[in-house]
């Protein structure tokens, strides 16, 4: 088994990337589901976030209006930080065990941890490879706009919020430009899993 970090900055298309990946035959690990699974209403998480962060942040039917609260610790890292040390251990315990159900059943499995924070939390240490998802800030920018309706302005405020992607870039062991056509970002993704496979299958052998 070899496992793999995926990560890129926001609206550089890292989810489909995953997709692709997924559709070749890699097992996805992806952290924002799981960090949407373990503040369900019910369990503790949900209930230790809602103590601190109060009711304000309720939907109608009792899920936490994540956009809501993203706004909140958008513009205060201390609430950031009480939101991280409330779910970040629970990510890593899940996706812990997730890994361990699919190497007891596929030895020779591509992992993929799909984390979009993966080198701002530092968590790329000790993963095999660290798959980035490259698009130029300029385009970067245009893509979150249009798809999240917001302007110049705070589209930017959220990009830096972010380490650059040319940061990241830089920091990868691998890279997927996806700036150009989803054909051309398909057939990269393939090229990647490839190289894992194959790296998997010479660990698994030797």
């Amino acid at each position: 088994m070899i496992i793999a970090g995926l990560t890129g900055g926001i609206a550089s298309g890292k989810s489909t990337i995953a997709r692709f990946l997924s559709d070749a035959g890699a097992q996805i690990v992806d952290a924002d589901k799981i960090a949407r699974e373990v503040v369900k209403p019910g369990t503790p998480a949900y209930d230790a976030i809602l103590a601190f962060f109060g009711r304000t942040i309720v939907l109608p039917g009792g899920s936490i209006d994540r956009k809501r609260l993203g706004e909140i610790i958008f513009n205060d890292p201390d609430k950031k930080a009480r939101l991280d040390a409330i779910v970040h251990p629970l990510v890593f315990e899940r996706s812990a065990e997730m890994i361990a159900q699919i190497a007891a059943g596929t030895p020779d499995a591509v992992v993929i941890m799909d984390v979009p924070l993966l080198m701002e939390a530092d968590m790329g240490r000790g993963l095999e490879e660290v798959i980035v998802v490259y698009v130029p800030e300029t385009l970067q920018l245009e893509r979150l706009m249009n798809r999240d309706g917001l302007d110049e302005q705070a589209a930017m405020a959220r990009i830096r919020s972010q380490m650059s992607i040319e940061e990241k870039r830089r920091r990868a062991t691998l890279v997927i430009d996806n700036s150009g056509t989803l054909s051309d970002s398909r057939r990269q993704a393939l090229a990647v899993f490839n190289i894992l496979k194959q790296r998997s299958k010479n660990a698994v052998e030797g």
